[in-house]
């Protein structure tokens, strides 16, 4: 994916760190699942993934396609006393590495924004799906306030933090995630926002 590995973990640390604990809840709640299988796409340092089993019984696939990001997500998670619990998975998320029907949670932050083909992992996402199970994918920075706090502290280090981000969030808008939900014939999907972003939100009806 063309990114510095230890630069974005120093950021994902020190500026973004707050905003998983919030996130994890928030998506375990929705999906009312905190027990099973999660896996977290794209997991970059893996801190979404750290938030998910340490606010859940769950076991935890950090997935991620870079191995110098899964370096700094081992350590992460061992630090977090969690390496029971908490995986590296080193893959593809266009080409999951999970069977049919066994995964009870997807989740993933900010990654969705650089897959090369997202009707196909939306397609990979729900095939490996648990009945009753749920994903969701896209981008949040938690509450208003961290949102503020994370805009302001970016600022000092990226004066076009501000372009950057609404330039990214208008290349792949919403509308555009619908689009290729129906383009992976997705039956159970659909848009949920909230006040700092939006989720892809997939599900499998139960058995």
């Amino acid at each position: 994916m063309g990114r510095d590995a230890a630069g974005f973990d120093l950021i994902a640390t020190r500026i973004f760190a707050p905003i998983y604990p919030v996130i994890a809840e928030r998506l375990l709640s929705w999906s009312k699942k905190r027990e099973g299988i999660c896996v977290d796409l794209g997991t970059g340092p893996g801190l979404l993934a750290i938030a998910v089993a340490g606010a859940s019984s769950m076991t935890v696939a950090a997935l991620d396609i870079d191995p110098q990001m899964l370096t700094f997500a081992a350590g992460h998670i061992r630090d977090a006393g969690l390496s029971g619990r908490v995986a590296p998975v080193l893959a593809d998320v266009h080409h999951l590495p999970f069977s049919d029907n066994t995964v009870d949670l997807f989740v993933s932050r900010g990654s969705i924004f650089y897959w090369d083909d997202r009707a196909r992992v939306f397609s990979e996402v729900h095939r490996a799906l648990a009945p009753g199970g749920a994903a969701y994918l896209g981008g949040s920075f938690g509450t208003a306030a961290l949102r503020q706090e994370i805009f302001e502290r970016m600022r000092t280090k990226n004066p076009h933090w501000d372009r950057d981000v609404a330039r990214r969030s208008a290349r792949i808008p919403p509308e555009t995630m619908l689009c290729d939900l129906e383009a992976a014939g997705i039956p159970h999907a659909g848009i949920k926002k909230e006040e700092t972003g939006f989720w892809v939100e997939i599900t499998k009806p139960g058995i």
